[in-house]
């Protein structure tokens, strides 16, 4: 998508939209490749056990086609949602592919999510069928009598109790499928998001999001593809970070992904990744980054040889920058954006001098800017807050079923994005802060609301709030305040006690790594926890 050009400048001025009339996601990543060039590889899975399978832009189109057909004899139609509950693996990328042929809205799901975090999304999309593996399907069965709409659940990994069988449906299937006429406003993806306030909100993508992506993704990996890319991130596909950031765009441009699910990401076992496999081009989440810089001379055991690495979530510092130039060969570049409206500014190497604690400059084909609440924009050097101008290709369609939502993230045509930055001279947005309370810890984006809740349900708890507190690796890590009922004394066991009732319940990198325990919580005369006093108590 990107003009050649050898500045930003340049790039910008010659930039124009190309969005067709009509667009599938599901046939862009992979009949028109298998067409093609039917022999070219897709993706390299690396098996828990060491095993490497390697998938064909003609297998990916075979095994999806076979599985809309499955989703299509259960009774999936245009428009109806299926959950995918998987981690990396071939079968996550195959079903979101079957999905977006059939017209069908995939909603990707953490594979640590608990059971409530699980009904929650389910029911509020009302799912029609669920892919999963025997872990997930454990979870579901414990609430699947509470989500009425959800008539299939398929299990990667055989047949189980009220479950059918992914792989042998379809291996019975059809190999041939006519993929549904989408247009590139229709919708394909819901991807929940954290916020503030109550439950987290399902951002609704219509089929044109993959293409809104490309600019960003192609400036953060310096003008990628180039010959011989290859590209691999430990970013869960559930994420956007994961999937339109590395997984779909790769496969648009006929790009090798490389799949991996790391039990616990392992730094020595990162570089040992990025060496077998000769990836050349990663997404490496902040944290990953500051775990990896901890192993000392990677280069004397691993042959990595990389063309780009990219990095988004929270700004790197020049310490950092200059351990990736040590470390990579190259100059880690910073991107921006949310789950609403992704990869909106980025820093690109080749076509513009880093610096050091700004994430970069607007991606061509995105109108960004600093502007104040009435959405004037700001000049040079003024604080305001971060918005993206409508209409979009990246932008979300609107939150699932929840118009006040959407209507509240606009001011006029300008999307907030809920932080808060500036502009300098040269036309480079520093990112000063949020202007919300959701908490980035380990490069996820968590809500209060959410993991409140969840604390309120421990039999012990009377009240809770929760903010995040700075920590030296994860950026901020989760802490909360929590009133007990009448009677309960804290101790070390009641502390352990609530940390699994949130880790169980909603997923391991939500719990509470901190917990203070108060007689009251400071809140307004309305009944709202200042979560700033909080803070400052922190």
């Amino acid at each position: 998508m990107l003009p050649k050009a050898d500045s930003w400048e340049g790039v910008s001025r010659a930039f124009v939209w190309r969005v067709p009339d009509r667009y599938n996601i599901g046939v862009d990543v992979c009949d028109r490749w298998a067409e093609t060039n039917p022999g070219r590889i897709a993706l390299i899975h690396k098996q828990r056990d060491g095993g490497v399978e390697e998938y064909r832009f003609s297998d990916i189109r075979a095994l999806s086609n076979r599985f809309a057909n499955v989703l299509a004899a259960q009774g999936v139609a245009l428009g109806d949602r299926v959950g995918i509950l998987l981690p990396q693996a071939p079968e996550t990328a195959i079903s979101h592919v079957a999905v977006y042929k059939l017209g069908g809205i995939a909603v990707p799901l953490f594979s640590l999510f608990g059971e409530e975090a699980l009904e929650y999304r389910l029911a509020n999309c009302g799912a029609r069928a669920v892919v999963t593996d025997a872990a997930g399907a454990a979870k579901i069965a414990r609430i699947r009598d509470r989500l009425p709409e959800l008539r299939a659940v398929f299990r990667i990994d055989g047949a189980g109790p009220d479950c059918l069988d992914w792989h042998g449906l379809c291996d019975a299937a059809s190999d041939s499928f006519t993929p549904a006429d989408t247009g590139p406003d229709d919708p394909a993806l819901i991807i929940y998001t954290s916020g503030t306030t109550g439950q987290p909100k399902g951002a609704l993508h219509a089929h044109r999001v993959l293409l809104g992506h490309l600019p960003g993704v192609e400036m953060s990996h310096d003008l990628f593809p180039q010959p011989g890319d290859r590209i691999w991130t430990p970013a869960d596909w559930a994420w956007i970070g994961g999937l339109l950031d590395v997984l779909l765009p790769a496969w648009h441009h006929g790009v090798t992904v490389v799949s991996h699910r790391f039990e616990k990401f392992d730094a020595e076992a990162a570089f040992a990744l990025l060496a077998e496999f000769q990836v050349r081009n990663a997404f490496l989440p902040p944290t990953a980054l500051k775990m990896m810089r901890v192993v000392k001379s990677p280069r004397d055991r691993h042959a990595i040889a990389m063309r780009s690495v990219a990095s988004g979530g929270e700004t790197l510092g020049a310490g950092l920058l200059d351990w990736g130039r040590e470390t990579f060969g190259v100059t880690i570049n910073e991107f921006y954006g949310q789950t609403e409206c992704n990869m909106i500014v980025s820093s690109a190497t080749t076509l513009m001098a880093p610096k050091p604690g700004i994430m970069g400059r607007p991606v061509p084909g995105h109108d960004v800017a600093v502007i104040d609440g009435e959405g004037n924009r700001m000049a040079p050097g003024q604080l305001g807050l971060i918005a993206v101008h409508r209409p979009d290709p990246v932008m979300f369609l609107g939150y699932w079923n929840n118009p006040d939502a959407t209507a509240a993230k606009f001011v006029g045509d300008w999307l907030v994005t809920g932080d808060r930055g500036e502009l300098d001279e040269d036309g480079y947005i520093r990112f000063v802060g949020r202007d919300d309370d959701v908490i980035t810890s380990a490069g996820y984006r968590i809500g209060p609301g959410e993991i409140e809740d969840c604390l309120i349900g421990h039999p012990a708890v009377r009240m809770a709030a929760v903010v995040g507190v700075p920590d030296p690796l994860r950026t901020e890590i989760v802490k909360a305040f929590i009133v007990l009922h009448d009677g309960v004394t804290p101790d070390d066991t009641l502390v352990t006690s609530i940390q699994e009732h949130v880790k169980t319940r909603l997923a391991a990198h939500e719990y509470p790594r901190a917990i203070e325990f108060m007689d009251n919580l400071p809140m307004t005369t309305t009944g709202k926890i200042i979560r700033r006093e909080l803070r400052n108590r922190s």
